[in-house]
């Protein structure tokens, strides 16, 4: 149970995704179960003369298509909500935000709650929706615009379109929601600790709902050749299904992603008196510093150790309970190797019932929003008794088959699952980690 008060638990009615991979979260959810990779060549640019030049790209996403379920946050009688944007909007906003309102509109119909809004306040509804490096894209866009044609040809919306908390604002405004309004920006960790923030929320009682997640959109030429730059991303460019192979003796560094996922959180007995399906429910989270380094996990992986270990805390969850562990397992070769010890040494006495996949094997890496996709993954591994595999892992690099672990190979796995953890850590040495239970 989450701290602070034991009495408000978290349960999760939910759930939204646009990824590499789907348009929706059962859409993303099948691929990840069949082992569909949505990795690449980048079409978003031309990315000649970079040394990588795949992603994991959402393509064919359209941002005004019409809602399935049209809602009405305002009450019958008011104007409906028909699409997460109108083709005037979409140009005054950037496409993290186009990503994150369509996730979030389709968490917001999934739960249900638009039935009860008569007698939910809305001052009891907040929103947390995180990005890590907010409008890149239309940043460097609007530069190259002055570049060439001076300050009167710069958008009067190109604030809107970049400022990362525009996300939050506008889907407040769509969805009525007048309670808190932020968004959390911790790298990679983002949408983790933006879901374990709210769930803290509606545990102390400052909202009975919290829309939560994140979203990222920066596969661009200055991120991509930044990154590029760092050595940090895979450069398997004639293979681009194959280059994320989180574990494997062979992999050569992340491949970049986008897209969004995002969840209702609800308090508990309210979920439960309106009859909402309930996934799981966010029972610990734990969020830590490694204070070691801006882009290498400390040694161990001891941060890493230190949020597993405070999340299972705040569940009062022993280690023995947890099934499966979504790990934020990249396909870096220091990093998945760092996390998997951690693991190990967290669930040392319980390895041999331990499931542990990485879903960025199928997607790439969605920065901001890769914390949630995480979690989207140990909560329907719940629900629908199914773990994801780790895909293209051919050959388990030996200091991580060393550790006893079973990374889930190739194929998916049907288990029953109680107990499942999600790990997200991100540069500046921040981590979050988040457990969830069945109901």
């Amino acid at each position: 149970m989450l701290a602070s008060i034991p009495s408000r638990r978290v349960a999760i009615t939910g759930l939204g995704a646009i990824t590499p991979v789907g348009k929706s979260a059962p859409e993303t959810w099948s691929a990840l179960t069949s082992g569909k990779s949505g990795i690449g060549p980048i079409t978003h640019f031309d990315p000649t003369g970079c040394n990588a030049r795949i992603a994991g790209e959402v393509l064919g996403y359209d941002p005004t298509a019409s809602l399935g379920t049209p809602v009405h946050p305002r009450g019958a009688g008011t104007d409906p909500v028909l699409s997460p944007l109108t083709p005037k909007e979409v140009r005054k906003l950037g496409r993290f935000t186009h990503l994150g309102l369509g996730a979030a509109l389709e968490a917001y119909i999934d739960s249900g709650l638009d039935l009860h809004r008569g007698t939910l306040p809305p001052e009891r509804i907040g929103v947390n929706l995180g990005v890590g490096l907010g409008g890149l894209p239309e940043i460097v866009a609007t530069h190259e615009t002055w570049r060439v044609g001076g300050f009167r040809k710069i958008s009067p919306f190109f604030i809107l379109q970049s400022a990362p908390n525009i996300l939050a604002g506008q889907l407040a405004i769509l969805l009525n929601c007048r309670g808190s309004n932020m968004s959390v920006a911790s790298a990679c960790a983002t949408s983790g600790h933006s879901l374990g923030e709210s769930a803290r929320a509606i545990a102390r009682g400052d909202s009975d709902v919290m829309i939560a997640g994140g979203a990222e959109a920066v596969i661009t030429q200055v991120a991509v050749g930044a990154f590029a730059q760092m050595k940090a991303l895979s450069t398997r460019n004639d293979a681009p299904e194959k280059a994320s192979r989180p574990y494997d003796v062979d992999r050569d560094g992340f491949v970049i992603g986008e897209g969004s996922v995002v969840f209702v959180l609800e308090e508990m007995e309210h979920a439960k008196r309106r009859g909402a399906h309930i996934y799981a429910e966010l029972t610990g989270y734990g969020a830590t510093a490694d204070a070691y380094h801006l882009s290498s996990l400390a040694p161990e992986a001891e941060g890493s150790r230190r949020s597993m270990n405070l999340a299972l805390a705040d569940a009062g969850t022993a280690p023995e309970r947890v099934g499966y562990v979504s790990a934020h397992a990249t396909s870096t070769p220091g990093g998945d190797g760092e996390e998997a010890a951690a693991i190990a040494a967290v669930f040392h006495s319980s390895r041999e019932r331990l499931h542990v996949s990485a879903v960025k094997s199928m997607t790439g890496h969605l920065l901001g929003a890769a914390g949630a996709l995480g979690a989207l993954a140990a909560v329907l591994a719940i629900d629908k008794g199914t773990i994801p595999p780790t895909l293209n892992l051919d050959n388990v690099d030996p200091a991580c088959a060393a550790l006893g672990l079973n990374f889930t190979p190739k194929v998916a796995v049907e288990k029953r699952v109680d107990v499942a953890l999600a790990n997200s850590f991100g540069f500046g040495g921040t981590n979050a980690s988040l457990v969830f239970s069945r109901v």
